[in-house]
């Protein structure tokens, strides 16, 4: 379970900073509120993530636009027929998480890295709506998706609180790369490269 909840979590950061770096604009919406909630605090703490909204909407977003896993390994439990095929019972299934995700008859620009859609939408991420699974449903759901929401959650809204980032010098916000590699968890092909500044509050108030 740890394990799991590790290297995926990883991943997810991975994308999260890459999608924020390429998106401005929620990047900025982001700080804003990370900043506005936690202004004057040190550190910030698992239970103080809770009222951060905006940040669970991309956290919300990533999971379907970089699943950290794209495929679901399962198998039939009893014979079926899908599209006209049969599926024999017993036999080995793979549901693809990626595809479901960013399939345009459920899901409008669904390559879009847009928080917003998930904003006043019934659609989580809990496995019952199986349009969007990230973390799979039913008896075989995830059992790390809690130790890895929050391995996401609180260094993202700490390094948002804390620092300000820009890409190296020469870089364009459209030249980041966004190349994967297959593996367990999808991760990028290379890595991401941002110089930190810190935050100083009282200079900006």
């Amino acid at each position: 379970m740890f394990t799991a909840g590790t290297e995926t979590s990883t991943t997810t950061f991975d994308w999260a900073m890459t999608e924020l770096m390429r998106n401005t604009r929620v990047m900025a919406k982001a700080q804003a509120e990370i900043r506005e909630a936690f202004k004057g605090k040190k550190t910030i703490e698992e239970s103080d993530i809770q009222n951060l909204k905006y940040l669970k909407l991309i956290i919300k977003v990533n999971f379907g636009v970089h699943p950290a896993v794209t495929l679901l390994p399962r198998a039939c439990r009893e014979e079926c027929e899908v599209d006209g095929y049969t599926i024999p019972s017993k036999a080995k299934v793979a549901v693809n998480i990626w595809a479901l995700r960013r399939d345009p008859e459920y899901w409008e620009e669904p390559e879009i890295f847009k928080p917003e859609r998930f904003e006043n939408s019934s659609v989580d991420f809990l496995g019952n709506n199986f349009e969007y699974i990230p973390f799979g449903s039913g008896r075989r759901f995830c059992p790390g998706m809690n130790f890895g929401i929050a391995n996401i959650h609180v260094p993202l809204a700490q390094l948002l609180y804390h620092f300000d980032w820009k890409l190296p010098h020469g870089m364009n916000h459209s030249d980041l790369d966004v190349s994967e590699i297959p593996g367990v968890s999808v991760q990028r092909k290379n890595n991401l490269y941002l110089i930190a500044t810190p935050y100083n509050p009282s200079i900006e108030g």
